[in-house]
């Protein structure tokens, strides 16, 4: 993405985000750029002072990447079940950070720590549970692969920490293109 594809889709984001927040229509965003119209998954992850807010994504592009941020934008803001007891209040608005995450096509690997720490993200899939780390994750925890893959499994996909070992156990890996900014600076 260049800086103006980036900064569309930031600020489609921050419409969508404000528009869930105080309650209103959503825009529909359009463009003409082929690539804000790609297919592709995205997560979107609001922050408050460094504190997590919210962060929805979806793997597949089921519509164009523009209309998938504003919508994984405006369900991050709403949606994340973590924050229902703390929902994103209108006066917080103009503290959050908001990063999108454009994502590579999932590829299975049979390898797990064939992950490249800071460059992967891992889906994990097994017996209708899933759980996924962003790569970020590993940025912000300091996690080695091993750490990385049992905290998904426990703690995002519900499973045994080490069912990431069986082979039963479906891993997919992914790249991001990560861009974020703060509210203030999105114009």
């Amino acid at each position: 993405m260049n800086a103006e594809q980036r900064k569309m889709l930031l600020r489609t984001a921050k419409q969508a985000v404000e528009a869930a927040v105080q309650r209103r229509s959503m825009p529909q965003p359009q463009s003409g750029d082929p690539d804000l119209n790609e297919r592709c998954g995205c997560f979107v992850t609001l922050k408050s002072a460094g504190r997590l807010r919210g962060c929805i994504g979806q793997f597949t592009g089921d519509q164009p990447l523009i209309e998938l941020v504003a919508r994984m934008a405006q369900a991050s803001s709403t949606q994340d079940s973590r924050f229902f007891h703390d929902p994103i209040r209108p006066g917080e608005l103009t503290k959050l950070n908001i990063e999108i995450s454009v994502l590579s096509p999932l590829q299975r690997t049979q390898d797990p720590l064939s992950l490249r720490l800071g460059v992967d993200g891992v889906y994990i899939i097994r017996g209708g549970r899933s759980g996924c780390f962003l790569p970020q994750v590993v940025e912000e925890t300091g996690w080695n692969k091993e750490k990385f893959l049992s905290y998904c499994c426990a703690h995002k996909a519900m499973l045994p920490p080490d069912a990431w070992k069986d082979p039963a156990t479906e891993v997919y890996l992914f790249t991001v293109e990560a861009f974020n900014a703060d509210w203030t600076d999105i114009k």
